[in-house]
């Protein structure tokens, strides 16, 4: 046995940062195996990755309390070792033990298991960005260092009537799951009001990176309006203006939205600015980005435009306060000096909640991403 106490119950741990529950993707084992401290338990998916979980010790497997496919909330039941020296014979099944699924057992292991994360496929090459996840309550938290019981965070949905699933619907799991909580906060606390602008980029060089470019601009918007780098929440209202500007840069998967944050981008060069972008979404698309990495963001960016569309109006998640929207670069007829001229221009979107930034507030941000963007190079 490793150092913990031996437990006959292993219940699902804390994954990180919190997460409820988790999918039961694939179990490693089966009723009677002998296991080893370490060796491969299950596969579950959370709403941020694909993790492998580990046996916390020796044993022999007597009962299994979940099967694949079946959400399994953090601190459930899902193995029960054989504590004996001579063991008895058991034909027990996946989901069919001496306690019934997901009963809370007089004795559990909920100790913090983090494994490994495994990888996925069929992902897109290309910058493809959506709107969002929320931070964490706890990122909320720490930043007020506040406990849970005292913590300004919003407030839960509220209470709708629900529509009976039809026959044959799947319930959201996983990543999507997550977005659909995400939105139905922001669709309860938030107050959105959404600017959009043409800016005419034609300056810009052969070969520009329009995703970093957006984010440069960001920086811009967030130093002559600080409101709308910030988290709001509680009741009453109160509000956290940000020191560092952290972007969410939200990738869109087959398997969900995920979201990215690059730290610190105002003190980034550009190279390591699209270095660290690159390394997050291989992350994503081998399933092996940290949890730390997916929270915390201070605003978003959303570049939906290398898909398709021009303006939009993304979803402030909170506990931020705005998201920004880049639609898809189109050549068309301008003014340009008293005459028409042909550029290259892109679509911009700025969602902000009304709550908390003013109208002005918006749209002097705007105004700097536009200058900003209009330049041939980004000042530094």
């Amino acid at each position: 046995m490793n150092a913990r106490t031996a437990s006959p119950i292993f219940s699902l741990p804390d994954l990180g940062e919190g997460l409820p529950d988790a999918e039961l993707l694939e179990w490693h084992v089966q009723v009677g195996d002998t296991v080893r401290t370490d060796q491969l338990l299950l596969t579950v998916e959370t709403a941020k990755a694909v993790v492998e979980v580990p046996s916390p010790q020796d044993g022999v497997i007597l009962s299994l309390f979940a099967q694949p496919g079946d959400l399994v909330k953090t601190g459930a039941p899902l193995v029960e070792f054989e504590m004996k020296k001579t063991r008895k014979a058991s034909t027990q099944q996946p989901g069919k033990g001496s306690l019934t699924a997901f009963d809370t057992p007089s004795k559990s292991d909920t100790g913090t298991v983090v494994g490994q994360l495994r990888q996925a496929e069929h992902l897109g090459e290309q910058d493809d960005f959506f709107i969002g996840v929320s931070p964490s309550t706890a990122a909320w938290q720490a930043a007020h260092q506040t406990p849970p019981s005292q913590s300004h965070t919003a407030p839960p949905p509220a209470a709708v009537a629900t529509i009976p699933c039809p026959p044959g619907a799947l319930p959201l799991k996983g990543v999507r799951r997550q977005m659909s909580v995400a939105m139905s906060l922001s669709q309860a606390t938030v107050a959105p009001v959404t600017l959009m602008e043409t800016v005419d980029i034609h300056a810009w060089p052969e070969g520009s990176d329009t995703t970093i470019r957006l984010v440069q601009a960001i920086v811009a918007g967030c130093q002559v309006s600080p409101q709308l780098n910030a988290w709001a929440g509680g009741d009453p209202l109160s509000v956290i203006l940000k020191e560092t500007v952290d972007v969410g840069i939200a990738v869109d998967t087959e398997h969900g939205l995920f979201v990215p944050v690059l730290r610190d981008v105002a003190h980034r060069s550009p190279e390591d600015l699209r270095a660290g972008l690159n390394r997050m979404r291989q992350d994503i698309k081998t399933r092996r980005i940290p949890p730390a990495e997916l929270i915390g963001a201070t605003l978003t960016l959303s570049n939906y435009g290398t898909l398709a569309g021009r303006f939009g109006t993304p979803v402030v998640v909170p506990p931020q306060v705005a998201i920004i929207g880049a639609g898809v670069i189109r050549e068309e007829v301008v003014a340009w000096k008293g005459k028409p001229a042909v550029h290259r221009v892109l679509p911009l979107s700025v969602t902000f909640d009304h709550r908390v930034a003013t109208g002005g507030e918006a749209a002097r941000f705007m105004k700097a991403m536009i200058e900003h963007l209009q330049q041939s190079q980004p000042q530094t």
